[in-house]
């Protein structure tokens, strides 16, 4: 989590380039879920991501070990090279990703209520009224939202 202001930081210059609304995200020690609204027409989520790897790695300093293979592409090791994308199908979908992302730390046991994780949406969230003030609307985890079958 020590990094996640630079994160921050290229999701911000990128969003001023390629623009997209975050609906959703949370950033755990090891992996991260987002939930992603494009502008009409634009489906270039791969671009994004690409583009958001990219400026969060050159933000950071290069001391991670890193093969022959690695350093000749260009790559840093920080991240995986492949992302798990899922078009959204209906606004039931969406509930059930919006919230398996906010419900995620309480599922992998780091904290016991979505709202005492740090890096996430849940607290701009039930800010704007998208969850009750308690936090109520997510304390069920979601069937299989959001996983690989």
């Amino acid at each position: 989590m020590r990094h996640v202001d630079a994160l921050r930081d290229a999701i911000r210059r990128v969003r001023t380039r390629a623009p997209f609304r975050v609906d959703a995200w949370v950033v755990l020690p090891d992996h991260m879920h987002c939930l992603w609204s494009l502008p009409e027409g634009d489906a270039d989520f791969p671009g994004r991501w690409r583009a958001i790897k990219i400026a969060f790695a050159k933000s950071l300093p290069t001391v991670e070990p890193r093969s022959a293979a690695m350093t000749s592409r260009g790559e840093r090791g920080i991240s995986q090279r492949c992302y798990w994308e899922h078009i959204i199908r209906d606004h039931r979908d969406f509930a059930r990703h919006f919230d398996y992302i906010h419900f995620n730390p309480v599922k992998r046991g780091l904290v016991e209520h979505p709202a005492d994780w740090l890096y996430s949406t849940f607290r701009r969230c039930v800010a704007s009224g998208m969850y009750p003030s308690d936090g109520a609307g997510a304390v069920d985890e979601p069937a299989h939202a959001g996983e690989r079958p």
